[in-house]
């Protein structure tokens, strides 16, 4: 790759998952990849490791810092760290709640505003944050998570107008079930176990959730999306990515009654109205 289409690229949560196939992907390409985590590995083939917490402002400053300082630039940002918090809205303590919105949410506030003064200096960069198709739509018993993507994606949408006449960029990516290893790091909230009236249709959709989880596509597949948005001139507010029934689903919630679509959502869960 020439050295004027080479990108230096950040990502977090990259030492699995999404995270990490974008950095050996990016990295195989010829980009300068700084992959992060707040407990990093080795550094990967063609990617550089580094410490950062998206929950300690001081560790995201510090991790900026870095590669601005070894780079002398930083292009390109992409937001992956995060995790799922399940369980019934009213089984989910505040504090779990704001938990799941510390790192999912505010970690990628920290991040853009992290990045944003070198990126308004150097008059371009990219910000791709990883959302969801549950910030597209709520799903039964993963409240907080589809509350931390939907904000996520108002605050994208917003940032992108923002930051246009400084010839800066962000986007979205709404990944559908993914094959990671979200299952092992899914969090359970505390008040869903035994006990809790909403218990018996938890643990039936949850059940349905990682099943379909375990046939996603392979985040080799989000990768790629990510890469060809990172070698493109322009990119637009949002893209889907996954299983194509999961794609077409978020069509059908702009085109048919909410509560049409509210009605499938839950029969696909095995929920019914009583």
């Amino acid at each position: 790759m020439s050295e004027s289409r080479r990108k230096v690229v950040l990502i977090t949560g990259a030492s699995s998952g999404i995270g990490l196939a974008c950095a050996e992907l990016l990295g195989v390409r010829g980009h300068a990849v700084h992959g992060t985590s707040r407990h990093p590995a080795k550094d990967g083939a063609h990617h550089r490791m580094r410490v950062l917490d998206v929950t300690d402002d001081a560790s995201v400053r510090r991790a900026v810092e870095g590669v601005l300082a070894d780079e002398g630039r930083l292009d390109v940002v992409v937001n992956c760290a995060g995790f799922v918090l399940s369980g019934a809205v009213e089984d989910v303590s505040v504090e779990e709640a704001w938990r799941q919105m510390d790192t999912n949410f505010f970690g990628v506030l920290r991040m853009c505003k992290a990045v944003l003064p070198a990126m308004r200096a150097q008059r371009s960069g990219l910000i791709v944050n990883i959302s969801s198709m549950g910030g597209a739509a709520g799903l039964p018993f993963q409240g907080l998570y589809s509350a931390s993507k939907f904000a996520l994606e108002g605050l994208t949408e917003s940032l992108r107008q923002e930051v246009a006449a400084f010839g800066v960029e962000a986007t979205l990516v709404q990944p559908g079930d993914v094959r990671t290893r979200v299952r092992e790091y899914r969090v359970r909230a505390s008040q869903s176990g035994p006990g809790s009236a909403y218990r018996e249709d938890f643990e039936k959709v949850l059940e349905r959730m990682e099943a379909g989880e375990g046939a996603g596509v392979p985040p080799e597949v989000v990768a790629r999306k990510v890469q060809a948005l990172v070698e493109r001139p322009r990119v637009d507010v949002r893209y889907s990515v996954g299983h194509l029934s999961q794609r077409v689903a978020l069509v059908s919630k702009r085109l048919l009654p909410a509560r049409t679509f509210e009605h499938i959502v839950m029969s696909l869960y095995g929920l019914s109205r009583r």
